[in-house]
C-alpha cells in the first residue's frame, strides 16, 4: 500500500483524486457545446479547482484557493479570502493567456488544413468522366413531359 509522510500528503492525494473525477465530470457536461465556449469553460474549471494558495507561510502549508475562499467567506474563520482571490485571479490570467496564444497559433493551421482538405476531396472525385457528364447533363435540362420528340412538318 502507498504510505504518506503525514495527512497532509494524504489529503492532497484525496483532494487530487476527487479533483480529477470533476474534472472528467465537467468534461463529459460540456462535451456537446460549441468549441470555442467548451473550451473555455474546462479551463476557468481546472483553474478553479486547481489553483493552490498558501495558508500558513511559516510551515509553507497550501489549500486549494477555492476551498479557502469558500471558508473564510462562508465560516469567517481566517483572514486568507483575499490572497486566496488574488491566487485564483493571477493563474487564471496566466491560463486564459496561454490559452489564447494557443487559439493564436492553432487557427491559422486549421484554416490551412481545411482548405487543404477541401481541394483534395475536388480532386479526388472517384467518379469517371461519363458519370461526371452525366450528372451535369442531367441538371441542364428539366425533363420533358408530354411528347418527347417534335417532328417537322413537310
Amino acid at each position: 500500500m502507498l504510505m504518506f509522510d503525514s495527512d497532509y500528503s494524504l489529503a492532497w492525494a484525496l483532494y487530487g483524486i476527487a479533483v480529477l473525477g470533476c474534472l472528467l465530470f465537467w468534461f463529459r457536461v460540456t462535451r456537446w457545446m460549441w468549441r470555442w465556449l467548451r473550451e473555455p469553460l474546462r479551463l476557468a474549471a481546472a483553474v478553479l479547482l486547481l489553483t493552490p494558495t498558501i495558508v500558513d507561510p511559516a510551515q509553507e502549508l497550501f489549500a486549494p484557493a477555492v476551498a479557502i475562499t469558500a471558508m473564510d467567506l462562508l465560516f469567517q474563520v481566517g483572514n486568507n479570502a483575499w490572497r486566496a482571490v488574488a491566487d485564483l485571479a493571477l493563474y487564471g490570467l496566466i491560463a486564459f493567456a496561454l490559452y489564447l496564444l494557443l487559439v493564436a497559433v492553432r487557427w491559422p493551421i486549421e484554416r490551412r488544413l481545411k482548405r487543404r482538405a477541401a481541394e483534395t476531396a475536388e480532386q479526388d472525385d472517384p467518379r469517371t468522366l461519363r458519370e461526371r457528364l452525366e450528372d451535369e447533363q442531367d441538371d441542364d435540362y428539366p425533363p420533358l413531359r408530354g411528347r418527347l420528340r417534335t417532328e417537322p412538318r413537310l
